[in-house]
């Protein structure tokens, strides 16, 4: 039984403004109609004897993650929290207790949640020709075959071809993994065809990948356990242990395992594979117009060619430019010659440094029961617009520095303030004071749309006490 595990916990930064530490690439549709994560586990449709997903996340991003994978439709078997990063080895040893805990057989499909794959059939192709090398004991990665001398990724080097019988894609050994080259080195590596990139997907039975990484890191695979063990459910999701898990030695699966083990395999693969870790990766997969543009939303372009134009809020025009970046979000512009994308993660630093919000969080922020979309701040007032989905409610709570009024402009709101409770509908209001506990529900099976105006001299979101909440928090 094949069990994917999806690693689902990265900021993706260098897609800034669009991806942001509490709302990351892989909770963003970039290349098709649905979100990076949808998209990993939409492509495992056609494998057979295929378990409930596996999803690692952090805290931060476990109702997000939660709704996308409601959205589609997907059950997962289970969504386990990180109480802190420590890289792809630790959270690949916990999926593996926690698989091996319910089938003793289980083979683990290691997935990135935010990769693109434009041939995603021949990657299932692949994927089912190595069963065969994992059930083998074979601890199996997937190479890509290199396109172009990129410096931006690792890369395999293959040694020898393994058994043909055990696969129907011919396999090798892995001889050595490599750092991310210089240009020249890049160039040599892809002449060799020796070489290919380091995708980070893996493929290899729970109980066997357990055994080697308590020969290589014990106190890794130990400290999992005792994360594990003593970890918690929490509504949906399952909670690692704080202080085991921070006792975890932090390395990546890489050089943890697939580098000291004799038992690593590589499988190549060559089916449109792409990291989107870049403005410049989104334009290689984009779809592009007759000038080699790749757009979204509303822009109106006159001698614009081979650009990225993403327009989010309104419209972006542009005149006379060649090889350019344009980003419009809510709250944020992003300029820059195609050349120099990866400088963007110098402008998130610059961001984090003056404590600026724009590196963390979009205008929208996601709630677990909606999402509140900041339209006009000032000094002492704030307007919001606020959508509950159907049959949620935001927690019981109150301010101590700032005002409420709500005027419902779609739906059925409940209203609970103070001791009393009402029904509002359409164009209806109501006021909420100063220290007055409160809470708003939606009863109904549409989303409820809430126009509040927060008045008051302070008007930040820790000024919230809670005293009940459906979500734990």
């Amino acid at each position: 039984m094949i069990v994917p595990v999806v690693l689902a916990g990265g900021a993706g930064t260098r897609l800034w403004p669009l991806s942001r530490e509490l709302h990351p690439k892989q909770v963003l549709a970039l290349a098709g109609k649905h979100t990076m994560i949808q998209e990993t586990l939409a492509r495992l449709d056609g494998l057979e004897n295929v378990a409930p997903p596996i999803v690692i996340c952090n805290e931060s991003l476990r109702f997000m993650i939660a709704e996308q994978m409601r959205a589609r439709g997907i059950a997962p078997g289970a969504i386990i929290l990180e109480p802190m990063g420590k890289n792809t080895a630790p959270a690949v040893a916990v999926a593996a207790l926690h698989a091996a805990r319910q089938a003793s057989d289980a083979t683990l499909l290691i997935l990135p949640a935010d990769h693109h794959i434009g041939q995603p059939e021949r990657f299932r192709q692949v994927v089912a020709a190595g069963q065969a090398l994992a059930e083998n004991g074979r601890l199996v990665t997937f190479g890509i075959v290199p396109t172009a001398p990129e410096t931006g990724y690792g890369y395999i080097k293959q040694g020898k071809a393994l058994d043909a019988s055990l696969s129907q894609t011919k396999g090798y050994a892995i001889e050595a993994f490599v750092e991310k080259p210089d240009r020249a080195t890049a160039e040599k590596y892809l002449a060799s065809g020796a070489y290919l990139w380091n995708s980070g997907m893996f493929l290899f039975n729970a109980a066997g990948l357990l055994k080697e990484m308590r020969r290589l890191v014990p106190a890794m695979v130990s400290a999992c356990e005792n994360a594990l063990a003593a970890g918690r459910e929490d509504l949906d999701f399952f909670r690692l242990d704080r202080d085991a898990f921070a006792a975890c030695p932090a390395d990546s699966i890489d050089y943890a395992v697939m580098e000291k083990t004799a038992l690593g395999a590589m499988l190549p693969l060559d089916a449109g594979w792409n990291d989107l870790g870049s403005w410049e990766a989104l334009w290689d997969v984009g779809g592009k117009d007759e000038n080699d543009n790749v757009t979204r939303g509303d822009t109106l372009l006159h001698d614009v060619t081979r650009s990225v134009v993403h327009a989010g809020h309104r419209l972006v025009a542009a005149v006379g430019i060649d090889r350019h970046i344009i980003v419009e979000t809510a709250d944020a512009v992003f300029v820059c010659p195609r050349e120099r994308a990866q400088d963007v993660k110098r402008l998130v630093v610059q961001l984090r440094q003056q404590q600026r919000p724009e590196s963390e969080r979009h205008r929208m922020v996601y709630r677990p029961w909606g999402t509140v979309d900041s339209l006009v701040a000032s000094e002492r007032f704030e307007v919001k617009r606020l959508i509950v989905r159907p049959e949620a409610r935001i927690s019981k709570q109150q301010h101590n520095h700032r005002a409420e009024h709500w005027i419902v402009v779609k739906g059925t709101a409940m209203v609970q303030r103070g001791t009393e409770e009402f029904i509002l509908r359409e164009d209806e209001s109501t006021y909420i004071p100063i220290g007055t506990p409160h809470r708003l529900a939606n009863p109904g099976k549409i989303p409820l749309e809430i126009i509040e105006v927060r008045t008051g001299s302070y008007l930040e979101e820790d000024d919230v006490a809670r005293f009940e909440d459906d979500y734990g928090r």
